[in-house]
């Protein structure tokens, strides 16, 4: 086996690089799941990207740190499927946590696949090395395996059990030493030897070269960094700066007042607020539950949680809008929620995902 060092520098920035795209990806997605469907895809492809593409770009910029005694290089086709494999499982686990109600098992189902998706990318990436074989066995990647998946699902847990500022610098702080961790068990397991060269997938890949592509990706993970970190906290107003003008009116107040729009033989016909149930995503539209009648409405779900607000209406999951004056009952399970309704035939039960549990429990006076 050949004996390795690793540059301290490098080391330092690969954590610096995990722990800026572990911010980045984890603030892009922050409201997120209040979005409509298209505009929620964008920023979940965006947060991929940037949370993927960190794993690959901590990855490489450890492994240049790595010095061994012998000239090596990269097939370029792994590298490159090394980190397409690390964007595409990220993203995964990004859908599951937006496009899915955020319940314990999709929270640990999502961590899961990240710490898959940090080991994969880890293995794919040594094996893309030429003139130089990395040596593991099973036991050592099962042992760097479980050390990511743990690290990944505290890391998705912590960032998405609630969505405030304070979940999302620990959430950071978790996922950049889950990648962190991950990449050093796993090297500290493995063992180099000298290898013949092979024929790669594909041409091959100096460190200079791959020097100068993870230089461009760490550059473009620290702009977004820093575009992301500028307004992750609002500045406080300077005493000197006169107070800003009120807003104007919420659009919520009118609408709710003229009443909510549905749709009934071809005409346009309006519902009082107090006489809605609850409102359920249908696509981009939405479905009014009154009585027991389902009545179709041109408004999106977030249209409808913005401009019901003042009439007392609360997102309990991001399928659903509740009038609180109408549930009967309520239900407590372990994660999540369920409110009951007499009265309401079309829809007897509405569920409360985690995140909205102590929304709708303060409104019923629990």
């Amino acid at each position: 086996m050949l004996d390795y060092t690793h540059n301290g520098w490098l080391v330092a920035a690969s954590l610096a690089v995990a722990l800026m795209a572990g911010f980045t990806g984890l603030s892009l997605t922050h409201g997120a799941s209040r979005l409509d469907r298209p505009r929620r895809k964008i920023i979940v492809a965006l947060a991929a990207v940037v949370l993927g593409g960190g794993i690959w770009s901590m990855h490489f910029v450890a492994m240049l740190g790595l010095q061994l005694p012998i000239l090596f290089y990269y097939d370029a086709l792994i590298t490159l499927a090394s980190a397409l494999i690390a964007i595409l499982m990220v993203g995964l686990a990004l859908l599951l946590l937006h496009f899915r109600a955020r319940s314990l098992p999709v929270i640990v189902g999502a961590g899961t696949i990240v710490g898959l998706g940090i080991v994969v990318m880890h293995y794919v990436g040594m094996a893309g090395m030429q003139l130089c074989r990395p040596v593991y066995t099973a036991v050592d990647v099962a042992i760097a395996t479980v050390a990511s998946v743990v690290l990944s699902v505290l890391a998705i847990w912590v960032a998405y059990d609630s969505r405030t500022h304070r979940n999302i610098l620990l959430g950071t702080a978790c996922f950049g030493l889950a990648v962190f961790t991950m990449h050093f068990v796993a090297t500290g397991l493995t063992g180099f030897t000298a290898a013949d060269a092979g024929g790669g997938a594909g041409p091959t890949l100096s460190n200079q070269v791959l020097a100068m592509g993870v230089t461009v990706s760490a550059f473009l993970i620290c702009g977004a960094f820093l575009l992301t970190g500028i307004t992750f906290i609002e500045p406080a107003p300077s005493a000197t700066m006169p107070p800003p003008s009120p807003p104007p009116a919420p659009r919520a107040t009118a609408s709710a007042t003229a009443g909510v729009p549905y749709e009934r033989d071809g005409k346009t016909v309006f519902a009082t607020p107090s006489r809605i149930a609850a409102i359920r995503a249908e696509g981009h539209y939405t479905v009014l539950y009154v009585g027991a009648e389902k009545l179709f409405c041109p408004w999106t779900i977030s249209e409808a949680d913005e401009r019901l607000a003042s009439a007392g209406f609360l997102r309990v999951h991001r399928s659903y809008l509740v009038n609180p004056a109408h549930v009967s009952s309520f239900e407590r399970h372990k994660d999540n929620g369920t409110c009951y309704f007499e009265g309401v035939a079309s829809l007897p039960k509405v569920p409360v995902s985690r995140s909205r549990l102590s929304d709708i429990r303060e409104a019923l006076g629990l």
